[in-house]
């Protein structure tokens, strides 16, 4: 059914039995593909038949269905004209892991980060509203997402505005790791009147039968019940803020999805639907461990044997030194599974804070807990810090405070694609005073990096992709701003951040061969730099290529740049980063050939410069 429909069209002709018989497709499809080319599965897999209803009732493109973070929106597209290409699914070329209004109409809202799908909708049904339209908008929010502040901004917002809109919240009691905090407790209170609703709903079929008294007594018995719940399980909480609260209802059951959300369509004020939904439904693997199966990773991939997680890395050092430094303590933005300081909350669960999908609380949090003469390491993934530009800046680096950034999956990312890409930290970190940034280029120098930045007077920020080697190059000791050279040479100097460090060694194995001799210096830091080897590289070599996994605009190239003019040297700089566009989904290599980072391009550029320069 799934490739012989035409969708989501076909959808409003099927009975509830044809209806389960695509989700059973629909499942099959996404355990093949996503086994095969990794993403996420268990969210998805969990939110098939909501899709399904929600694509029943709503026309789509017409009414906005605005999917936040988008790991529930495999479905979505497979509904939406993309069944045929859903085996292209995070591959280079092929379709996003995440909404992408450029692939198609069907995506009313381009995602990737959580919390932003409320404040999306409102937006549409404002806009709406003032072009004099009709349809309907429908943000489909995870329960993980509400632990984001952003949400309940947007919930407050939308309440007192009464803009007609539906926010179905799709709570499987997990974001990637185990849901955490107030919020996850008060639905945890609403899931449980859904055995209550289920056994009312037996008792009910039974009294309607009883002649006379039957209907009068269901009726009685359905307001004693309101008042009971609306005591007990607290649903007032959404009706404060100006919501019709509906719910909770089961995820999984598509005929009473579809009634229910033709009832929310109808409403002239904005409505909460609770879904209550299993994460991994239908494959035993993914129910028994959602976290596990949260997101995959592609078949065949692997960490080659000599190089280690980082994240592991940063997490067995901490575990050590905690040993010994009481002020020691992590926090981490729902996230402790995927930066692998679980293995930390494990040894030390009173110095470790999860906070949930709150970025900019994590850091404030952390500043404060600085302030109080702690010293808290804060594990996010690049691509999320930057939610927290204006806490690190104004509360973090203006009073000095020593809370140490660790920026995993820093650089190309791969297959999550343009929403995840780790290539601007060096651009909105370096501009903050009082700010250390450093770049390991192997997990050796990750653990120097970490040890230097405790005994650090102010903040210090470690960047590093998910995996590097294990032993340095060169192994030695260094201080803060000491880069190193790695290889001699005389005709050109690189200067190489992180994994381009490996790249720029290859490159310069291919220049010797066509007779360009190039030094390579592995930066290490970028704030602040080694100004006495720089300068000395600047007179004695005239040329320094810059080679990073930031963007050109802004980065460490330009850090160098900027030295060159404030020293008014004469110097041919020639930075290279990922040029100033959104990088696609693909594998790291292919992205970095794309970007012209891979060793042969960096060869060839460096050798079309010097070639070029020997002509003039």
């Amino acid at each position: 059914m799934l490739h012989e429909l035409n969708l989501p069209g076909d959808l409003k002709g099927l009975n509830t039995a044809e209806l389960k018989q695509l989700a059973q497709e629909i499942r099959k499809e996404l355990i093949e593909t996503v086994s095969e080319n990794g993403g996420h599965l268990a969210s998805n897999l969990g939110a098939v038949e909501l899709t399904i209803a929600l694509h029943c009732v709503f026309e789509s493109p017409k009414d906005k269905l605005v999917f936040d973070v988008g790991h529930q929106a495999y479905v979505h597209k497979m509904l939406t004209g993309r069944a045929g290409a859903f085996k292209t699914l995070r591959q280079r070329g092929g379709i996003s892991g995440f909404p992408n209004s450029h692939e198609s109409p069907h995506d009313s809202f381009t995602a990737g980060h959580a919390s932003t799908a409320i404040s999306a909708a409102l937006g549409l049904a404002r806009a709406r509203d003032l072009r004099g339209e009709k349809h309907n908008v429908v943000a489909v929010v995870g329960d993980g997402a509400l632990t984001g502040g952003m949400c309940y901004e947007a919930l407050n917002d939308a309440g007192n505005s009464g803009t007609r809109m539906i926010v179905v919240l799709n709570d499987n009691e997990m974001s990637i790791s185990r849901n955490v905090g107030a919020m996850s407790t008060h639905l945890s209170g609403l899931r449980q009147s859904a055995s209550y609703m289920h056994a009312k709903e037996t008792v009910r079929g039974g009294l309607e039968k009883i002649p006379g008294i039957g209907r009068k007594t269901v009726r009685l018995i359905e307001r004693i019940r309101d008042a009971v719940k609306a005591f007990l399980v607290g649903d007032r909480f959404f009706e404060a803020l100006g919501f019709s609260y509906s719910g909770p209802i089961n995820g999984h059951d598509i005929e009473g999805l579809i009634k229910a959300l033709r009832v929310a369509a109808k409403s002239s004020r904005p409505v909460v639907l609770h879904v209550v939904t299993r994460k991994g439904q239908g494959y035993m693997p993914a129910q028994q461990q959602p976290d596990r199966y949260h997101g995959l990773a592609p078949k065949g991939s692997g960490t080659p044997k000599e190089y280690a997680s980082t994240g592991a890395a940063a997490s067995d050092w901490l575990i050590e030194r905690a040993k010994t430094d009481e002020r020691i303590c992590s926090v981490v933005a729902a996230m402790p599974s995927g930066t692998q300081m679980d293995r930390f909350f494990e040894r030390y669960p009173k110095r470790s804070f999860d906070v949930g999908i709150a970025e900019e609380h994590a850091v404030e949090m952390a500043a404060g807990l600085a302030a109080g003469g702690m010293r808290p390491f804060v594990a996010i993934y690049s691509t999320f810090l930057q939610r927290a530009v204006d806490q690190i800046q104004m509360d973090v680096c203006l009073p000095e405070l020593p809370v140490t950034f660790l920026l995993d999956r820093s650089g190309f990312v791969g297959d999550d694609g343009a929403t995840h890409q780790g290539l601007y930290d060096l651009t909105y970190l370096r501009q903050m005073p009082n700010m250390t940034i450093a770049v390991p280029s192997c997990v050796e120098d990750l653990r120097r990096m970490m040890e230097l930045s405790v005994d650090l007077r102010g903040p210090m920020a470690i960047r590093y992709p998910k995996t590097l080697p294990i032993s340095a190059i060169v192994s030695q000791g260094f201080g803060i701003g000491q880069a190193i050279v790695l290889r001699k040479g005389k005709d050109a100097a690189v200067w190489a951040l992180g994994p381009m460090v490996q790249q720029a060694l290859l490159a310069a194995e291919l220049l010797s061969a066509r007779g360009i001799s190039l030094e390579v210096v592995d930066a290490r830091f970028v704030k602040p730099l080694d100004e006495g080897l720089l300068e000395r590289h600047i007179r004695e070599m005239k040329t320094i290529f810059t080679l990073e996994e930031n963007t050109i605009c802004g980065g460490f190239g330009a850090c160098v740049m900027e030295f060159v003019s404030r020293k008014r040297l004469r110097a041919v700089i020639v930075p290279l980063g990922a040029p100033d566009r959104f990088v696609t989904h693909g594998k790291i290599d292919e992205q970095r050939k794309e970007c012209t980072l891979d060793a042969d391009s960096i060869a060839d550029t460096i050798h079309s410069c010097l070639h070029n320069e020997i002509i003039s």
